[in-house]
C-alpha cells in the first residue's frame, strides 16, 4: 500500500519522525520557558504561584498561556506555598462590646433580612489601618508580632516585635507609625477587642491625633480578616516548616524583620495590579499630588 506516492513504511516513519521533532520543539520551547521562571521562582524561595510569576514576569511571558506555564511549573515542581495552618493571634482579655466602624447595616424590607457587610475599602493611604498580635513560636521562646497595616495598599506601615505582648509594644508600634506622618485626622484605626487596645492611654494617643477607633465584633475574626490573612502569608512563607531552622530569637527575629520589608518592597499583589505594596502606594500618592 502505497500512501501520496510513499510505501507504508516509509509514510509510516517520516509521520513517526515528524512527530517526535513536534514533540522535540514543544520540549525545547518548555525548557526555555522554565529557564525564565526558574530564577524568579527561587528568588522568592517558592512562594510565588503560576499568577505572581506571571505577573512580576508579563514582559518575557507575554503571548505565553497562563496553563502552559501552570503546566510546566507543575512538572518541574514548582508549587508556590500554599497556607497550611490557620494562625492563632494573641487574644487579650476582652472588654465592653465597641463600635465597628467598618460594618455597615443593610437592611431588605421586602424580604424582612439585614446583613452586615465589612468595607474594607478606601481612596488613598492613611484613611483605614488596622493592628493586632501574633505569636510565633520556636523551641528556644516566643516572639510576638504587633504590626499595623494601611487597608489601602496593604503595606505594613509600622510593627514591632517583642518576648512579651504588652502595653509598651504596643506603644513602641503606635510611635514609630505617628513619627512618620503629620495629619492622621479622621483615620480610622481598627482592631479586635484586646486588652491594649482598650487602655485609656491608648485611646488618648488615637484622640489626640484625630484618629477614629474601630473595633472587631467579639469572637468574628473576619471583622479583621485583612490582619488576619497577613500573619497567614507571614507564617507560611518565612516560619511554617522552617521552625528548626532558627537556633535562637535573634535568629527569628532577623528573618520576621527581613520579611516583612521583603513583603513591603519585592512581593507582589495580585489584587493591587500586580505591584508590590509599597509600589500601589506610591502610584496613588503620585496620581492625587
Amino acid at each position: 500500500m502505497k500512501v501520496a506516492g510513499l510505501a507504508k513504511s516509509t509514510y509510516e516513519y517520516y509521520k513517526s519522525k515528524k512527530h517526535l521533532n513536534a514533540i522535540q520543539r514543544k520540549e525545547n520551547k518548555d525548557k526555555k520557558i522554565l529557564d525564565i521562571i526558574k530564577p524568579t521562582f527561587d528568588k522568592h524561595k517558592s512562594r510565588y504561584g503560576y499568577r505572581r510569576i506571571i505577573l512580576s514576569l508579563k514582559d518575557e511571558l507575554m503571548g505565553i498561556n497562563h496553563k502552559r506555564i501552570q503546566r510546566i511549573m507543575r512538572e518541574n515542581g514548582l508549587y508556590g506555598k500554599q497556607v497550611k495552618n490557620k494562625y492563632h493571634s494573641y487574644k487579650g482579655d476582652n472588654g465592653e462590646s465597641k463600635e465597628n466602624l467598618l460594618l455597615h447595616k443593610e437592611v431588605d424590607e421586602v424580604n424582612h433580612k439585614t446583613t452586615y457587610v465589612r468595607d474594607f475599602n478606601t481612596t488613598g493611604p492613611n484613611q483605614k489601618w488596622t493592628t493586632d498580635v501574633s505569636e510565633f513560636k520556636i523551641s528556644e521562646g516566643k516572639l510576638y508580632l504587633s504590626p499595623i497595616m494601611d487597608m489601602h495598599d496593604r503595606s505594613i506601615i509600622s510593627f514591632d516585635i517583642s518576648v512579651i505582648p504588652n502595653f509598651e509594644q504596643t506603644k513602641r508600634m503606635i510611635d514609630r507609625a505617628f513619627e512618620q506622618f503629620d495629619d492622621l485626622e479622621g483615620l480610622i484605626f481598627h482592631s479586635d477587642q484586646g486588652w491594649q487596645y482598650q487602655m485609656k492611654q491608648y485611646k488618648k494617643w488615637l484622640n489626640s491625633k484625630g484618629i477614629k477607633q474601630s473595633f472587631s465584633r467579639k469572637g468574628n475574626c473576619m471583622d479583621n480578616s485583612l490582619m488576619e490573612n497577613f500573619f497567614g502569608i507571614i507564617k507560611n512563607e518565612m516560619f511554617y516548616g522552617e521552625e528548626a531552622t532558627f537556633k535562637t530569637l535573634d535568629d527569628l527575629k532577623t528573618a520576621m524583620e527581613e520579611y516583612i520589608r521583603y513583603y513591603n518592597e519585592e512581593r507582589i499583589n495580585t489584587k493591587r495590579k500586580g505591584l508590590t505594596p509599597l509600589q500601589y502606594r506610591h502610584q496613588t500618592l503620585s496620581i492625587t499630588i
